[in-house]
């Protein structure tokens, strides 16, 4: 086993996680639980149209392959005149597609929360669209932390599709030196390692804020 060559190449692909996975995955989750929002809001919302628009949404994204999603974004648009850079072309296809899973989620979530909730607000003079932003999401957000966090630290394995549209990230630089010392096995390992090192901290992460929501529980 080349020891050089993992010690030499360890840095240069953990700082590709760094500069390119990390942020790619952090943009596309916030962008695409704004999606998931409006998506859920509009799955619970009792105009059928909107409703049924939520539906078909998510029946698209959960029912096609991401990584068609990437090439529809990157290779598809420019046919009709459309021409996106690789970094957001990414940004918009993870983006739709954590609005698809988490939408679900956060259905879940807001529906959790006892219709007991909605009465209160309703009872001190607060409007439906108030007791949904100052009483229900916050107690909807707890329930829905462990999986959604699942949902980023799947995100953040998902992004190295980026590579296939050339998106510098971590599965992209161990690439670039794979090919270079056509040590493709050695450095795709280590590519997983540091993969596995990124979720083991959010995974820690997520345990921490879990505990930490877990004391305004009641039991």
């Amino acid at each position: 086993m080349d020891w050089d060559l993992i010690a030499e190449s360890f840095w240069p692909i953990v700082l590709g996680g760094l500069r390119g996975t990390l942020p790619l995955a952090g943009t596309s989750f916030v962008i695409g639980l704004a999606i998931a929002l409006g998506i859920a809001l509009m799955r619970i919302s009792g105009n059928r149209l909107l409703s049924g628009i939520g539906r078909a949404y998510i029946s698209v994204v959960r029912g096609t392959p991401l990584l068609v999603q990437l090439f529809v974004v990157f290779y598809g648009l420019p046919s009709i005149g459309v021409v996106v850079d690789p970094w957001p072309s990414a940004v918009v296809a993870f983006s739709l597609n954590v609005g698809g899973y988490a939408a679900e989620v956060i259905r879940a979530a807001i529906l959790s929360v006892p219709k007991g909730q909605w009465e209160a607000g309703w009872t001190v003079g607060m409007s439906r669209s108030r007791t949904l932003r100052r009483i229900i999401l916050p107690q909807a957000a707890r329930v829905s932390v462990p999986p959604l966090s699942n949902t980023f630290i799947s995100l953040v394995k998902d992004t190295s599709l980026a590579s296939l549209i050339l998106v510098t990230e971590l599965f992209r630089e161990a690439q670039k030196i794979a090919a270079f010392s056509s040590e493709f096995m050695l450095l795709y390992l280590e590519a997983a390692l540091v993969y596995w090192l990124f979720c083991t901290v959010l995974a820690t992460g997520q345990d921490v804020l879990e505990k930490r929501l877990d004391r305004y529980v009641a039991h």
